[in-house]
């Protein structure tokens, strides 16, 4: 018996409908994953309402963990009983079983939880590649990064202060702010009660920061343009406020002569190396003890229409999982 969870139509939470379906039987070059875990994601929500359009019906989740049930033709690397993790295309994580080709799979290092790794591997390599590679923060640094108590904000956070960076973290709430503060953040503005650009403009001495990171989109985009330096990196890579509006790209110039990016972690993990290496860096500063995970909720699967409703209300901090 397998049980997923489907959207046949895009919509609101109530479009995730809690299905029995046939266990899949993997191709060559795939294994067949049991589940144990599975990440919760902002990107889940996208696919879910068609702001990032996939054929229907899809099972959405890009992210899981579990334990390697059936091997197909032609594996070399893996074996029944292995434990794996993985964040990348296809989607279709929010299922008890599914099949994953080899080489999107990560052995999951002894001392890591599967619960940590479902919850970790999407959101780590995101922090990984806006850190490391789309903008490569450097010891000394002031940075500002947006929806800190966030699950990619927290490993970000924390992955920045290791370096030597001085994190600027932008929270809604005290309780929020309290959790930024505990895992990275030099600085905790609490944008709902204070402008968050003077708030910047104050910390940096009026000289701005290098690089915005920018999780929340419409509500934020304009104004962190101007938290930056001239010839600063805007790197906006969410949406969760809604899409970025239309704006003339003369404004970069008025600006400062800035730089705009819109990354997102598939082309940074597209080659199998990459993708490998990535992963083995997160695992890598998680078994250090620069990076901690906080799994702080957990849902049965069948409760996916509430998990995102929590999600998109901003009910949750950190890192959430389905628990198998």
């Amino acid at each position: 018996m397998n049980h997923a969870i489907r959207v046949h139509t895009p919509g609101g939470p109530e479009v995730l409908k809690y299905e029995e379906i046939a266990a899949p039987k993997p191709a060559a070059g795939e294994v067949l994953v049991r589940q144990t875990a599975i990440g919760l994601n902002f990107i889940d929500v996208y696919h879910r309402t068609g702001l990032y359009p996939v054929p229907t019906p899809f099972i959405p989740g890009m992210e899981g963990a579990g334990i390697v049930e059936e091997i197909g033709s032609n594996v070399k690397t893996l074996k029944k009983g292995d434990r794996v993790a993985y964040a990348t295309r296809p989607i279709g994580a929010y299922a008890e079983f599914r099949t994953m080709a080899e080489d999107r799979l990560v052995k999951i290092p002894d001392g890591v939880t599967d619960e940590h790794a479902a919850a970790v591997m999407l959101k780590g390599m995101t922090a990984e590649y806006l850190l490391r590679r789309t903008f490569t923060v450097q010891k000394g640094q002031t940075i500002l990064f947006h929806a800190a108590a966030g699950g990619v904000g927290l490993i970000a956070c924390q992955w920045a202060k290791s370096l030597g960076v001085i994190v600027i973290g932008t929270v809604s709430s005290e309780e929020k702010a309290k959790l930024a503060k505990e895992n990275g953040c030099a600085h905790v503005i609490i944008y709902t009660k204070e402008n968050f650009v003077n708030r910047v403009k104050e910390i940096t001495d009026g000289k701005g920061v290098p690089v915005v990171y920018d999780s929340v989109g419409k509500t934020t985009f304009m104004d962190s343009l101007d938290c930056l330096q001239p010839r600063g990196t805007m790197v906006s890579f969410g949406n969760a406020s809604g899409p970025v509006d239309p704006f003339p790209p003369g404004i970069l110039s008025a600006k400062g002569s800035l730089y705009l990016t819109r990354p997102s972690m598939n082309n940074y993990t597209e080659e199998a190396h990459e993708y490998q290496k990535s992963a083995s860096d997160l695992f890598a500063v998680m078994k250090s003890g620069a990076v901690k995970i906080d799994v702080r909720q957990k849902y049965a699967l069948k409760d996916a229409a509430q998990a995102h409703r929590d999600l998109e209300s901003r009910k949750t901090t950190g890192s959430s999982i389905f628990v198998i």
